[in-house]
Protein backbone atom coordinates (compact mmCIF):
# COMPACT_ATOMS: atom_id res chain seq x y z
CA UNK A 1 0.00 0.00 0.00
CA UNK A 2 2.87 2.30 0.94
CA UNK A 3 4.47 1.39 -2.26
CA UNK A 4 1.14 2.27 -4.05
CA UNK A 5 0.81 5.68 -2.25
CA UNK A 6 5.12 6.85 -3.16
CA UNK A 7 4.11 6.20 -6.85
CA UNK A 8 1.06 7.97 -6.90
CA UNK A 9 2.88 11.13 -5.16
CA UNK A 10 6.21 10.75 -7.83
CA UNK A 11 2.80 10.70 -10.72
CA UNK A 12 1.80 13.46 -8.87
CA UNK A 13 5.30 15.71 -8.76
CA UNK A 14 5.49 14.23 -12.86
CA UNK A 15 2.11 16.10 -13.09
CA UNK A 16 3.17 18.93 -11.85
CA UNK A 17 6.24 19.58 -13.19
CA UNK A 18 4.11 19.09 -16.78
CA UNK A 19 1.65 22.05 -15.52
CA UNK A 20 4.78 24.46 -14.29
CA UNK A 21 6.04 23.82 -18.23
CA UNK A 22 2.67 25.53 -19.21
CA UNK A 23 2.73 28.20 -16.24
CA UNK A 24 6.26 29.41 -17.74
CA UNK A 25 4.18 29.72 -21.23
CA UNK A 26 1.31 31.61 -19.46
CA UNK A 27 3.66 34.02 -17.35
CA UNK A 28 5.35 34.59 -20.26
CA UNK A 29 2.45 34.95 -23.14
CA UNK A 30 -0.58 36.49 -21.38
CA UNK A 31 0.64 39.97 -20.30
CA UNK A 32 2.11 39.82 -24.29
CA UNK A 33 -1.66 39.21 -24.84
CA UNK A 34 -0.30 36.03 -26.99
CA UNK A 35 -2.29 32.77 -27.64
CA UNK A 36 -1.35 30.58 -24.99
CA UNK A 37 -2.31 27.72 -26.97
CA UNK A 38 -0.88 28.33 -30.71
CA UNK A 39 2.40 28.04 -31.43
CA UNK A 40 4.28 25.60 -29.46
CA UNK A 41 6.68 26.16 -27.04
CA UNK A 42 9.87 27.94 -28.73
CA UNK A 43 13.10 29.13 -28.56
CA UNK A 44 12.21 33.01 -27.66
CA UNK A 45 15.83 34.46 -29.62
CA UNK A 46 15.86 32.42 -32.88
CA UNK A 47 11.89 31.80 -32.83
CA UNK A 48 12.99 27.68 -33.36
CA UNK A 49 9.83 25.71 -32.12
CA UNK A 50 11.57 23.48 -29.19
CA UNK A 51 11.80 19.47 -30.24
CA UNK A 52 9.41 17.33 -27.98
CA UNK A 53 12.68 15.45 -26.51
CA UNK A 54 14.20 19.67 -25.46
CA UNK A 55 10.48 20.20 -24.05
CA UNK A 56 10.82 17.36 -21.01
CA UNK A 57 9.94 18.95 -17.96
CA UNK A 58 12.90 18.82 -15.68
CA UNK A 59 14.57 17.14 -17.68
CA UNK A 60 15.35 19.04 -20.59
CA UNK A 61 16.59 22.05 -19.27
CA UNK A 62 19.61 20.27 -17.46
CA UNK A 63 20.54 18.25 -20.50
CA UNK A 64 20.49 21.56 -22.23
CA UNK A 65 22.88 23.17 -19.44
CA UNK A 66 19.58 25.94 -19.87
CA UNK A 67 20.74 26.71 -23.60
CA UNK A 68 18.36 26.27 -26.86
CA UNK A 69 19.78 23.35 -29.02
CA UNK A 70 20.15 25.43 -32.51
CA UNK A 71 20.95 29.11 -31.15
CA UNK A 72 22.76 28.52 -27.88
CA UNK A 73 20.84 31.30 -26.54
CA UNK A 74 20.40 31.31 -22.83
CA UNK A 75 17.21 30.29 -20.66
CA UNK A 76 16.46 31.99 -17.92
CA UNK A 77 16.69 29.16 -14.68
CA UNK A 78 12.89 30.49 -13.93
CA UNK A 79 11.80 28.30 -16.16
CA UNK A 80 13.15 25.43 -14.17
CA UNK A 81 12.57 26.94 -10.68
CA UNK A 82 8.28 27.12 -11.71
CA UNK A 83 8.34 23.51 -12.49
CA UNK A 84 10.14 22.64 -10.08
CA UNK A 85 7.79 24.78 -7.56
CA UNK A 86 5.08 23.58 -9.22
CA UNK A 87 5.81 19.59 -8.86
CA UNK A 88 6.69 19.86 -5.33
CA UNK A 89 3.43 21.80 -4.78
CA UNK A 90 1.18 19.16 -6.60
CA UNK A 91 3.02 16.13 -4.79
CA UNK A 92 2.59 17.93 -1.70
CA UNK A 93 -0.93 18.16 -1.76
CA UNK A 94 -1.52 15.12 -3.02
CA UNK A 95 -0.13 13.47 0.04
CA UNK A 96 -1.87 15.36 2.30
CA UNK A 97 -5.35 15.05 0.05
CA UNK A 98 -5.06 11.87 -1.97
CA UNK A 99 -6.71 11.68 -5.21
CA UNK A 100 -9.62 14.28 -4.51
CA UNK A 101 -11.33 16.82 -6.04
CA UNK A 102 -9.58 19.21 -3.14
CA UNK A 103 -6.10 18.11 -4.55
CA UNK A 104 -7.10 19.21 -8.12
CA UNK A 105 -9.01 22.38 -6.78
CA UNK A 106 -5.71 23.63 -4.53
CA UNK A 107 -3.81 22.79 -7.34
CA UNK A 108 -5.38 25.32 -9.61
CA UNK A 109 -5.28 27.65 -6.66
CA UNK A 110 -1.58 27.13 -6.61
CA UNK A 111 -0.85 27.30 -9.87
CA UNK A 112 -2.91 30.66 -10.43
CA UNK A 113 -0.98 32.59 -7.67
CA UNK A 114 2.49 31.13 -9.05
CA UNK A 115 1.77 32.96 -12.75
CA UNK A 116 0.08 36.04 -10.38
CA UNK A 117 3.66 35.89 -8.65
CA UNK A 118 5.67 36.15 -11.72
CA UNK A 119 3.51 38.02 -14.22
CA UNK A 120 3.37 41.12 -11.36
CA UNK A 121 7.18 40.62 -10.96
CA UNK A 122 7.87 41.50 -14.37
CA UNK A 123 4.95 43.52 -15.58
CA UNK A 124 2.73 44.82 -12.21
CA UNK A 125 -0.43 43.52 -13.75
CA UNK A 126 -2.36 41.28 -11.71
CA UNK A 127 -4.27 39.64 -15.23
CA UNK A 128 -8.14 39.63 -14.50
CA UNK A 129 -8.17 36.44 -16.87
CA UNK A 130 -6.68 34.38 -13.98
CA UNK A 131 -8.23 35.78 -10.75
CA UNK A 132 -11.92 36.15 -11.83
CA UNK A 133 -12.14 32.80 -12.77
CA UNK A 134 -10.29 31.68 -10.09
CA UNK A 135 -12.99 33.57 -7.66
CA UNK A 136 -15.72 31.16 -9.65
CA UNK A 137 -13.75 28.20 -9.12
CA UNK A 138 -13.03 28.91 -5.46
CA UNK A 139 -17.01 28.87 -5.00
CA UNK A 140 -17.34 25.79 -6.90
CA UNK A 141 -14.64 24.04 -4.66
CA UNK A 142 -16.27 25.10 -1.79
CA UNK A 143 -19.99 23.92 -3.16
CA UNK A 144 -18.22 20.48 -4.40
CA UNK A 145 -16.02 19.61 -1.26
CA UNK A 146 -19.01 20.49 1.40
CA UNK A 147 -19.66 18.42 4.01
CA UNK A 148 -23.30 17.98 3.55
CA UNK A 149 -24.07 21.52 3.91
CA UNK A 150 -23.47 23.40 0.52
CA UNK A 151 -25.37 26.43 1.48
CA UNK A 152 -22.82 27.18 4.69
CA UNK A 153 -19.64 26.09 2.44
CA UNK A 154 -20.61 28.91 -0.22
CA UNK A 155 -21.55 31.01 2.54
CA UNK A 156 -18.17 30.70 3.65
CA UNK A 157 -16.35 31.31 0.59
CA UNK A 158 -18.60 33.81 -0.40
CA UNK A 159 -17.78 36.24 2.75
CA UNK A 160 -14.33 34.95 1.98
CA UNK A 161 -14.86 36.67 -1.40
CA UNK A 162 -16.37 39.76 0.35
CA UNK A 163 -13.95 40.37 2.95
CA UNK A 164 -10.73 39.98 0.64
CA UNK A 165 -11.74 41.72 -2.07
CA UNK A 166 -13.49 44.78 0.23
CA UNK A 167 -10.61 45.26 2.98
CA UNK A 168 -7.75 46.23 0.04
CA UNK A 169 -11.03 48.26 -1.31
CA UNK A 170 -10.96 50.27 0.91
CA UNK A 171 -7.27 50.04 1.76
CA UNK A 172 -6.80 51.60 -2.14
CA UNK A 173 -9.47 54.10 -1.94
CA UNK A 174 -8.41 55.52 1.90
CA UNK A 175 -4.71 55.75 0.76
CA UNK A 176 -5.54 57.24 -2.89
CA UNK A 177 -7.91 60.17 -1.35
CA UNK A 178 -5.31 60.60 1.35
CA UNK A 179 -1.90 61.55 -0.72
CA UNK A 180 -3.27 61.55 -4.32
CA UNK A 181 -1.76 58.57 -5.81
CA UNK A 182 -2.70 55.03 -6.48
CA UNK A 183 -0.84 53.00 -3.99
CA UNK A 184 -3.06 49.38 -4.59
CA UNK A 185 -4.35 48.44 -7.84
CA UNK A 186 -7.59 46.63 -8.48
CA UNK A 187 -5.36 43.44 -9.04
CA UNK A 188 -4.54 43.29 -5.78
CA UNK A 189 -8.11 43.62 -4.74
CA UNK A 190 -9.57 40.73 -7.06
CA UNK A 191 -6.51 38.26 -5.81
CA UNK A 192 -7.07 38.75 -2.40
CA UNK A 193 -11.45 38.20 -3.31
CA UNK A 194 -10.00 35.37 -5.06
CA UNK A 195 -7.71 33.47 -2.82
CA UNK A 196 -11.11 34.13 0.07
CA UNK A 197 -12.89 32.27 -1.98
CA UNK A 198 -10.48 29.39 -1.88
CA UNK A 199 -9.62 29.32 1.79
CA UNK A 200 -12.49 31.42 3.78
CA UNK A 201 -12.69 34.54 5.89
CA UNK A 202 -10.19 33.39 8.31
CA UNK A 203 -7.20 32.85 5.77
CA UNK A 204 -7.99 36.02 4.50
CA UNK A 205 -7.26 37.80 7.71
CA UNK A 206 -3.70 35.52 8.11
CA UNK A 207 -2.24 35.88 4.26
CA UNK A 208 -3.17 40.24 4.90
CA UNK A 209 -1.20 39.60 7.77
CA UNK A 210 1.56 37.84 6.01
CA UNK A 211 2.06 39.21 3.26
CA UNK A 212 2.18 42.70 5.08
CA UNK A 213 4.44 41.86 7.25
CA UNK A 214 6.91 40.18 4.76
CA UNK A 215 6.13 42.85 2.21
CA UNK A 216 7.31 45.47 4.50
CA UNK A 217 10.62 43.68 5.63
CA UNK A 218 10.97 43.23 1.88
CA UNK A 219 10.25 46.90 0.87
CA UNK A 220 12.27 48.76 3.58
CA UNK A 221 15.27 46.52 2.92
CA UNK A 222 14.81 47.37 -0.86
CA UNK A 223 14.52 50.89 -0.31
CA UNK A 224 17.64 51.20 1.54
CA UNK A 225 19.34 49.12 -0.80
CA UNK A 226 18.73 51.76 -3.75
CA UNK A 227 18.67 54.94 -1.59
CA UNK A 228 14.79 55.08 -2.90
CA UNK A 229 11.90 57.04 -0.55
CA UNK A 230 8.64 55.82 -0.06
CA UNK A 231 7.35 56.06 -3.80
CA UNK A 232 9.09 53.05 -4.67
CA UNK A 233 6.68 50.98 -6.36
CA UNK A 234 7.08 46.84 -5.03
CA UNK A 235 4.53 44.85 -6.48
CA UNK A 236 1.89 43.07 -3.72
CA UNK A 237 0.41 40.78 -5.67
CA UNK A 238 3.89 38.19 -4.77
CA UNK A 239 3.47 38.75 -1.13
CA UNK A 240 -0.07 38.16 -1.23
CA UNK A 241 0.19 34.52 -3.00
CA UNK A 242 3.26 34.15 -0.61
CA UNK A 243 0.93 34.73 2.45
CA UNK A 244 -1.89 32.56 0.67
CA UNK A 245 0.30 29.37 0.18
CA UNK A 246 1.23 29.54 3.59
CA UNK A 247 -1.91 29.82 4.79
CA UNK A 248 -3.08 26.89 2.57
CA UNK A 249 -0.29 24.70 3.74
CA UNK A 250 -0.33 25.74 7.35
CA UNK A 251 -3.21 28.33 8.20
CA UNK A 252 -4.84 25.85 10.99
CA UNK A 253 -1.41 25.28 12.50
CA UNK A 254 -0.36 28.79 12.76
CA UNK A 255 -3.93 29.94 13.90
CA UNK A 256 -3.76 26.94 16.63
CA UNK A 257 -0.58 28.33 17.92
CA UNK A 258 -1.44 32.23 17.99
CA UNK A 259 -4.59 30.90 20.57
CA UNK A 260 -2.69 28.73 22.53
CA UNK A 261 0.17 31.54 22.85
CA UNK A 262 -2.82 33.50 24.06
CA UNK A 263 -4.27 30.99 26.38
CA UNK A 264 -7.54 30.57 24.54
CA UNK A 265 -9.30 27.93 24.23
CA UNK A 266 -11.65 28.93 21.44
CA UNK A 267 -11.75 31.48 18.96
Amino acid sequence: MQSIDLFMAAMSFALGACIGSFLNVCIYRLPAGESIVAPGSRCNQCRTPLRWYDNVPLVSYLVLRGHCRDCGASFSARYWVVELVTALISATLFLRFGPTVDYLGYLYFACALLAITYIDLDHQIIPDVVTLPGIVIGLLLAAATANGDVVAALERSALGTLLGGGILWVVAWSYHAVTGREGMGGGDVKLLAMIGAFLGWQAVLLTLLLASFIGSAIGIATMIARGADTKLAIPFGPFLSLGALVALFCGHAIVSWYISYLGWSTI
